[in-house]
């Protein structure tokens, strides 16, 4: 059975669109296309 005051200090509520957009920006988000000019400045 779930216990819900539990439940409740463990909740964390998600992140608004602005928030989300800043937080992936920040990220060092490598993909295929970053990884081939890499290899085709070397």
């Amino acid at each position: 059975m779930l216990n819900f005051e539990e439940e409740l200090k463990k909740f964390k509520p998600c992140l608004e669109v602005e928030d989300i957009e800043e937080a992936v920006y920040q990220e060092d988000l490598t993909d295929m296309t970053d990884i081939l000019k890499e290899l085709q400045r070397k």
